[in-house]
């Protein structure tokens, strides 16, 4: 296959072979260490968030009996017997709410896993698949490892241009998209990710071989080769509404739909109609307002904010491939960019949502400064400032994010769903930012108190160089 392929530098490539050799893999922080779920839970007395579609808001005094890791019965508190053995958990004064899903993560090593759990995120979707992913999966659901439930991508699928990156899968013809999509499906990936610069040949032969397969397809809107003078002087080759109604799980980034979609042009009227173009096709958004947001404060901070608490959770691989990265935007000035790009997309989005667009919360956590598990409180935190209500943000990493992507019985509180549930001290649907530390997360009937919680946090520090180098080292094999 003449599959074309982007390294890394040289130097890096040969430091973390160095690192590759000279140490023996590490195993995952014990923090993650499997537990047994308990048979039968009554969760007893809380105000209760179902996030069920046509249910209220929250309703106070109710129970949740939870058997063999899925919920049984909800009803009003004291009506729900708890039977012999089961666990009782007194949440009085507490709010029960599914537990959190982020739509748009990177992976890169199991400390990460812990960093989710213990900030509420039940379920995660991974944006980029490598060689451990899958496996990685596998143990999480056969409960050998402690972990969120997810679902990947296969690797991206690129063509050669602006935009491509070292974990890339570059591909340049109908042929050569196909071969692509088959391997990914051979090897047990049920969802591709296709990338801004793929061109017009191969992004049409990659959807049509991923529809004949039964594989799911998402990713940026590509935009064809880029050429001198796109957008700003010429349209892209692709443009923006040619992907809509094709099927996509779901369109990542609004700051992408600015630049695909209004060729960068920061027009509300524009913006406004387009929205209505998205609610239309019926397609599914990802809005991961953090991730320019955060280049924002790295800006405005002069790079301070990129030593915040948790920073070090983020994979130390990815800090030191993006070192340089790191210094552009800690020197950058974004008043005239920047700063108005970030106020339009959060005007954007409320477009979206006002239009009926389904709107997914996810962070690019993995991704720059982007930590995981904390970012998606602020991407919820970024939600509420575009003018969603606490509520309404909450369905996007919640029942909305559940249904779009594919995870089985998860996003609601409601007989026959998976018992993935955040017990939650105050009102979230007053301030959305106390999901960020719950009282317990409840991850397919296993109980996890604050103690556990507190161990997974110091568990997400526990990162490992050498094991993260030699994931890296194996993807770029494998391209």
């Amino acid at each position: 296959m003449n599959w074309r392929r982007i390294g890394l530098g040289v130097g890096f490539v040969v430091a973390a072979a160095a690192v590759w050799l000279a140490f023996a893999a590490t195993g995952y922080p014990s923090a993650l260490k499997p537990q047994s779920a308990a048979p039968v839970m009554l969760i007893e007395n809380v105000r209760l968030v179902s996030m069920v579609p046509g249910a209220p808001e929250a309703e106070d005094g109710r129970s949740v009996l939870v058997r063999n890791g899925v919920v049984e019965t909800v009803g009003p508190a004291g009506s729900l017997a708890a039977p012999d053995g089961a666990v009782t958990v007194d949440g009085r004064g507490k709010t029960l709410m599914p537990g959190l899903i982020d739509a748009h993560v990177h992976v890169w090593d199991e400390a990460e896993l812990a960093g989710y759990l213990a900030h509420g995120v039940t379920g995660v979707r991974n944006m980029s698949g490598m060689p451990f992913h899958l496996p990685l999966i596998a143990r999480i659901e056969a409960s050998k490892i402690l972990g969120p439930d997810m679902i990947t991508s296969g690797p991206i699928l690129n063509s050669p241009g602006a935009n491509a990156q070292a974990n890339h899968l570059l591909i340049a013809t109908g042929e050569e998209a196909r071969a692509a999509v088959a391997q990914q499906d051979e090897e047990g990936y049920r969802l591709i990710k296709v990338y801004s610069n793929l061109y017009r040949e191969p992004y049409e032969a990659a959807l049509d071989e991923a529809q004949k397969r039964g594989m799911g397809v998402t990713g940026h809107t590509p935009e064809g080769m880029r050429e001198e003078g796109m957008p700003y002087d010429k349209p892209f080759r692709i443009a923006f509404e040619e992907s809509l109604g094709r099927g996509f799980q779901s369109i990542e980034h609004v700051e992408s739909i600015v630049w695909h979609g209004l060729r960068d042009d920061l027009d509300e009227e524009t913006m406004r109609a387009l929205a209505e173009k998205i609610a239309a096709s019926g397609d599914v958004v990802t809005p991961t307002l953090i991730a320019h947001d955060n280049l924002m404060r790295v800006a405005q901070s002069k790079g301070d904010y990129l030593n915040r608490p948790d920073a070090e959770t983020v994979n130390p691989v990815l800090r030191k491939i993006d070192e340089g990265t790191y210094v552009f935007w800690s020197n950058r000035d974004v008043t005239e960019y920047g700063l108005p790009h970030r106020a339009f997309h959060l005007k954007a989005t409320k477009m979206l949502h006002d239009a009926g667009v389904t709107l997914i919360a996810g962070t690019d956590a993995g991704i720059f400064t982007n930590i995981p598990g904390s970012a998606l409180t602020r991407e919820l935190e970024l939600l509420v400032e575009a003018g969603l209500t606490p509520y309404e943000a909450l369905k996007t990493a919640t029942v909305n994010a559940g249904g779009a992507l594919g995870f089985e019985k998860t996003g609601e509180i409601a007989p026959g769903f998976r018992a993935n549930l955040i017990l939650v001290d105050g009102d979230p649907l007053t301030n959305v930012s106390l999901v960020e530390n719950p009282e317990a997360v409840i991850l397919r009937g296993v109980y996890l108190d604050a103690d556990k919680l507190e161990a997974l946090r110091k568990g997400a520090r526990q990162t490992s160089v050498p094991r993260s180098a030699r994931r890296v080292i194996a993807t770029l094999m494998a391209l």
